[in-house]
């Protein structure tokens, strides 16, 4: 009896789950949103893009291309983003995804994060890159958002790399030194919160 009427609660629940596209975008009409696209060659560069969606004004500036990774790159860190990507979904419910060739749309603060990673690593030297993106995870979300917005001001287009921020990133990430001061709370003795983790775009509106 308890398995009858377990099994005819899990559609109800199932439909609450919010239907999401590639990690995490609201399947909705036209949302703000970023696309990760991986060509089918080995060898061909990865895209990232902003697709600014129903709350741009100017539609010749809908898309904005943001940065493109040598494949070498992208395979230096693609499982750890999307690792972590996945565990934040997971947290609020929604369903997990995974890198395919083609277009992979990102919600548009994940796809914020995965470009402070990009920006840093597109010119770093190849050996340098574990410790990216390892320095990559210790920041907290509104730490990675902080520095896309800052990025993004002058230094945000695809043509701007080794420019202001882009450079700067690449250094306060890919430096050996800077790992200390980028380790996670616990270690620093400033007790992490428990509450208040950041929410997708399902979840309300967050800045910047």
């Amino acid at each position: 009896m308890a398995k009858a009427a377990a099994n005819t609660e899990s559609p109800k629940a199932r439909a609450q789950v919010p239907h999401t596209l590639g990690f995490g975008v609201p399947a909705t009409s036209d949302p703000h949103h970023f696309k990760v696209i991986i060509p089918r060659s080995s060898t061909g560069k990865v895209q990232i893009s902003e697709y600014l969606g129903l709350q741009v004004v100017n539609s010749n500036h809908a898309i904005i291309d943001r940065v493109v990774l040598d494949r070498p790159r992208w395979t230096a860190i693609r499982a750890e983003v999307q690792r972590a990507f996945n565990a934040r979904l997971s947290a609020h419910g929604l369903k997990p995804s995974a890198w395919k060739v083609g277009e992979n749309p990102v919600d548009r603060l994940l796809g914020k994060e995965l470009c402070v990673l990009a920006w840093a690593v597109e010119r770093m030297d190849m050996e340098k890159i574990p410790v990216a993106v390892r320095n990559w995870l210790a920041l907290r979300p509104e730490e990675r958002w902080w520095l896309f917005g800052m990025t993004v001001m002058s230094t945000g287009g695809v043509m701007d790399a080794g420019k202001g921020w882009r450079a700067a990133l690449q250094h306060a990430l890919g430096d050996v030194v800077q790992s200390d001061l980028l380790a996670p709370r616990s270690r620093r003795g400033i007790r992490d919160r428990d509450d208040g983790r950041p929410l997708l775009d399902l979840f309300g509106d967050e800045t910047p």
